[in-house]
């Protein structure tokens, strides 16, 4: 591969290959894609490069090589591993969402069934979850109808997402995006996203379900997102 970068770029580019490739089965393993539908996508650390899935290949032949090195406009860089192949129809969505969202290093797109049932609705999943608390901090929301090919998708992302605490958005009449620090934590926000929205689908079925007040949604996300997990502290820290 003879693109010009230094070193420790092609290092970086080689971690998220080999990161991304592997996140695709995460998305197998839990059930959130068929065929070769889907994507996953990584930040390069210290670049204004990412990673992304090749369209139409199926997801038991991918490996780091595969994956296509894009800058932030979401064209290809040449002379990089993969260049001769297309990349995910979803690119441009993504590159839109580093452009506009530097603190983002991985995005997500699936169709999972009760996620894509939602976004079929047009309808947010309501926080009645705790764990829902936890991880968006509040209702997962819908984003505008857009079409594929483009970067309106990345557009209605940005805009649905922009001062919103959830991680993940259903595109109506489409499906979930998800977002993350990085790649892997973006594959978690979709797994995540898919477990909530089928739990509240069948809560529907039994009624309506129960909202949780903002002060304790608040309260649970500020716990998960900032204790839950932690090493415990001499002033009392998390368990």
């Amino acid at each position: 591969m003879a693109t010009g970068f230094s070193a420790e770029t092609e290092q970086a580019i080689a971690r998220v290959r080999v990161e991304v490739a592997e996140l695709h089965a995460e998305l197998i393993r839990y059930g959130l894609v068929v065929w070769t539908g889907g994507n996953v996508s990584g930040r390069v650390p210290g670049a204004d490069l990412f990673v992304i899935k090749p369209s139409g290949v199926p997801y038991d032949a991918l490996a780091a090589g595969d994956m296509i090195l894009c800058d932030l406009d979401g064209t290809v860089v040449e002379g990089s591993d993969g260049s001769d192949r297309s990349p995910s129809s979803d690119t441009a969505a993504h590159a839109y969402v580093y452009r506009h969202m530097p603190e983002i290093g991985g995005v997500v797109h699936t169709h999972s069934t009760y996620a894509c049932a939602w976004a079929a609705r047009g309808e947010a999943i309501p926080c009645v979850l705790t764990a829902m608390a936890d991880e968006f901090g509040g209702p997962v929301p819908v984003g505008p109808f857009a079409i594929i090919g483009d970067d309106s998708i990345g557009r209605g992302i940005v805009e649905t997402l922009a001062g919103h605490r959830s991680r993940a958005v259903l595109m109506r009449n489409h499906g979930p995006f998800t977002i993350g620090s990085d790649a892997r934590d973006a594959v978690k926000a979709a797994v995540m996203v898919e477990d909530v929205a089928r739990s509240v689908h069948i809560a529907r079925q039994l009624g309506e379900p129960v909202p949780i007040p903002q002060e304790a949604i608040d309260r649970l996300f500020d716990r998960y997102q900032h204790v839950y997990g932690q090493s415990p502290t001499t002033d009392g820290g998390a368990a």
